[in-house]
């Protein structure tokens, strides 16, 4: 019974912090955040300011875009003049044929509606409008009068000239899905900055392991080395150099420390977690297994790479600009045409029952005679400008098949190299406890032991290496195929 009213008092003793206070344990646990790799990259793709940028960037794209599609779409506006009030003495042409200058106060109101519509496929606009002016005359007596245009239709129609609406239809579709292609582009790099933040805090984290192990061991070896001294088994050369590796170890700790407080607030800036917030990264053991074939990364890439559909656009622009620079230096006429109805009187609503017909044709004309050679300038150099542009893509297009078929023959080799470190890694920390277990019982002395230990250390260093240039390599040809090796899918991530 004793022993049971004891256990009972010491657990009503552990829980009764609790008690008293049931949300400290949970906030205290709550300044903890562990992370694996994936929950790294879906953090920065989500709220990083580099994704941010990717949005925005996007977005002025995505509206730009908008506002292409409109010039395709029917225009309505309304103006209008309410009041025009002016006061003024003015030239009045007199019956006689002689002119007099007579002070007159004149009051105009007048509105318009307006609708407007582009034709991109023959470079028109048909418009179809109707007005109203109503037009006072502040004198005694005052008389009102009134011009109306009840409906009026027309066409401008360019001849010969450039025809800027039809290469805006091919050129701007290109353009909205190469910022599509971009935006997805700029958030797998966003990937590719999160997974090297997140293997700078993991390496450091993982140092930090290393050395606090470092100097626990060269404590116990010290203590062991100094019994050994004092019974006159080890010489004092071999003391000093226990003390002086002791010395080391706590200052490669001190500064595993700093660097992993460094790695840890730059990490948790980038993902816009609070300054304070304590980090614990997961050590990304399993490795993606699948194969990346080079004739399939090569086909993702020429299907969604940006930089593809960049190459087909700055060609059709170098099209665009020496066309542009031949129709801008030659014979060009512009035809305007319209008809409509019209009346004037002082009563408005007659106006409309009454209204005579009107037309207008007007044709301009634009011929070049003499410009000094300025013609075949601009058109030599749009042409250079064009030639220099086949060139340059298709040298772009060649190194992006060189770089696609590198990354994918330096993603397997990756993997190997990175299973080998692995196992190497494994075994160098077998091998350095076997090593003190046999300085311990004096089977070995202290060289063959800093052996041991450095090999330990450089082991797991190459191992996070191998393992950060493998995850870089991964990401890196997802920005460059946009194309998930790992589940066989376009990436496409959604805005």
């Amino acid at each position: 019974m004793n022993k049971i009213l004891f256990l009972t008092i010491a657990l009503l003793g552990n829980l009764f912090p609790f008690c008293i206070n049931p949300i400290q344990g949970q906030s205290e646990q709550g300044l903890e955040k562990i992370l694996s790799l994936s929950d790294v990259v879906e953090l920065a793709k989500g709220q990083s300011p580099s994704a941010k940028l990717a949005s925005t960037n996007y977005t002025s794209k995505f509206w730009q875009f908008k506002l292409y599609q409109s010039n395709y779409l029917p225009q309505v506006s309304l103006n209008a003049t309410l009041p025009n009030l002016n006061r003024a003495i003015n030239p009045i042409t007199q019956p006689d044929g002689t002119v007099t200058y007579i002070p007159q106060s004149l009051l105009t109101n007048s509105m318009s509606l307006n609708i407007s519509q582009n034709i991109g496929l023959t470079n028109s606009q048909i418009f179809v409008s109707s007005s109203v002016q109503r037009m006072d005359i502040m004198s005694s007596p005052m008389s009102s009068s009134y011009l109306v245009n009840p409906v009026t239709f027309g066409i401008n129609q360019p001849i010969f000239g450039f025809n800027k609406l039809r290469w805006d239809m091919r050129i701007e579709p290109i353009k909205y899905e190469e910022a599509r292609k971009q935006f997805n582009e700029d958030l797998e790099q966003v990937a590719i900055q999160a997974s090297e933040l997140f293997f700078d805090l993991l390496t450091s984290q993982m140092e930090l392991k290393i050395q606090k192990k470092n100097v626990e061991n060269s404590d116990t070896l010290y203590k062991i080395s100094n019994g050994r001294f004092n019974l006159g088994k080890i010489a004092e050369n071999e003391l000093l150099q226990m003390e002086l590796n002791l010395m080391r170890a706590k200052n490669n700790l001190a500064q595993s420390e700093l660097d992993t407080d460094i790695s840890m607030l730059k990490l948790a800036n980038f993902l816009k977690l609070p300054s304070d917030q304590k980090i614990t990264l997961l050590e990304p053991n399993l490795v993606p297994d699948f194969r990346v074939d080079e004739k399939v990364a090569l086909a993702q890439a020429e299907k969604n790479s940006q930089a593809v559909i960049a190459f087909e656009r700055k060609k059709m622009e170098a099209e665009r600009d020496v066309i542009k620079a031949v129709r801008d230096n030659r014979f060009s006429a512009n035809v305007v045409a319209s008809y409509g109805l019209s009346n004037s009187g002082s009563v408005l609503q007659s106006q409309y029952s009454n209204a005579l017909d009107q037309q207008q044709v007007r044709l301009g004309l634009q011929i070049p005679i003499i410009d000094w050679g300025r013609a075949k300038a601009q058109i030599r150099t749009m042409e250079a400008a064009q030639e220099y542009v086949e060139i340059s893509t298709a040298q772009d297009e060649q190194s992006l098949k060189q770089e696609i078929l590198m990354l994918s023959k330096q993603f397997e080799m990756r993997r190997q190299k990175l299973l080998i470190s692995q196992k190497s890694d494994t075994i160098a920390q077998k091998r350095f406890e076997i090593s003190m277990k046999r300085y311990v019982i004096g089977k070995i002395g202290i060289t063959d032991l800093n052996i041991a230990l450095q090999e330990k250390d450089q082991a797991k260093v190459e191992y996070f290496t191998d393992l950060r240039q493998f995850w870089h390599i991964y990401y890196d040809i997802r920005r460059r195929t946009l194309y998930d090796f790992q589940a066989n899918a376009v990436i496409s991530n959604k805005f």
